[in-house]
């Protein structure tokens, strides 16, 4: 089943980000992804270091990757992100899909938590940022 995406971001395999074989070197792949949480975290108008001055720091507890199809240098690729909240825990789906022709290069499931001045907690602002996009569940 193909999650209901809420955010995308294209980019493109840089050499550097490529091993021996010519592929991407599978730690990238987790970049790419950040990346991707962090600018859908901006299109909600929340900053990364913003978030963390007012004492709020979205932390990754868990991921998991499946990786299908590399991804080579020169080639664009699109990170979609879906997202549900489980207890105090945000779980960002997130697939990564080779734009010339859509296959799918990459599943990933990364479970994040927030530490409110130093402790775990539910993140008040997260519950209302996040809302629009949690409405459905």
């Amino acid at each position: 089943m193909t999650p209901h995406y809420i955010h995308e971001l294209r980019l493109k395999v840089r050499d550097y980000e490529c091993d021996l074989q010519g592929i991407v070197n599978n730690a990238n792949y987790q970049h790419y992804l950040e990346h991707a949480r962090h600018e859908f975290l901006l299109s909600t108008g929340a900053g990364f270091a913003d978030l963390h001055r007012q004492g709020i720091d979205p932390v990754v507890a868990r991921i998991n990757l499946s990786f299908k199809t590399p991804l080579r240098s020169g080639d664009e690729f699109v990170c979609r992100l879906a997202l549900r909240k489980e207890g105090i825990k945000y779980v960002f789906c997130q697939d990564i899909y080779r734009a010339s022709d859509e296959k799918l290069v990459l599943k990933g499931v990364v479970e994040a938590v927030c530490l409110v001045d130093g402790r775990l907690a539910d993140s008040p602002l997260f519950a209302r940022l996040f809302a629009p996009y949690l409405k459905d569940e």
